[in-house]
């Protein structure tokens, strides 16, 4: 009876569709490449995927956009007409967002439009704005007929320019100088400048690092 049943298990297991080969079978069919139907489920996913990536990288450009136009703008120097204050070569960063609630004031350094079209933007300090005489003799500018102290000049001399001095500055006016006396093509050459050209309020110098810092 024993040596029976054991032919009889050994024949069992022996048997195609025991248990053994059911399990090789299964272990087989998992390894099977993924269906028609499973890949069709996992298009829509990468495309979607690639929607909201082009949709991200497009409002960050739009919100880079904005603060740029509306709020902060950073500018490259180009040349040395506002030296020592600015150097040629340095990157300044200038708010837009001041001169909507307040005037420009005197002593403060702005990025506007060239009138004359030759340069996108120039940047200059205020020496006058509207409704203020400004006057340049001996070598030293007069606002309202008093001098100006101006201590970012390092003890350089003004020399009067084409325009005819003294001159009263309409409302919407500002005199506009760079640091760099000699080496600056500003409103001696150009006149007074609108004040609808201010793009903004140089405040900070970001780069090079060794120069970092605000801008007096």
């Amino acid at each position: 009876m024993t040596d029976v049943d054991s032919e009889e298990r050994m024949a069992a297991d022996s048997v195609p569709g025991s248990a053994p080969d059911d399990t090789v079978r299964d272990d087989v069919a998992s390894e099977e490449p993924p269906t028609n139907a499973e890949s069709a489920k996992r298009a829509p996913s990468f495309l979607r995927w690639t929607l909201e990536t082009i949709v991200m990288i497009a409002l960050a450009f739009l919100l880079a956009q904005g603060v740029k136009t509306f709020i902060l703008q950073p500018f490259v120097i180009p040349t040395g007409s506002m030296e020592p204050t600015i150097m040629a070569g340095d990157r300044v960063l200038a708010e837009k967002v001041t001169y909507r609630f307040r005037d420009l004031r005197a002593g403060e350094i702005v990025v506007f439009d060239d009138p004359t079209g030759r340069h996108p933007q120039l940047i200059k300090r205020v020496i006058a704005v509207g409704g203020e005489t400004i006057d340049i003799r001996g070598g030293r500018v007069f606002v309202d007929g008093a001098r100006l102290h101006e201590p970012y000049l390092d003890g350089v001399q003004t020399d009067a320019g084409n325009v005819l001095m003294p001159l009263e500055l309409a409302p919407d006016e500002i005199w506009l100088m760079g640091d760099n006396r000699p080496g600056s093509g500003d409103s001696r050459l150009i006149g007074a400048v609108d004040v609808s050209l201010v793009q903004g309020r140089a405040f900070a110098i970001y780069w090079p690092l060794n120069r970092m810092g605000p801008l007096r």
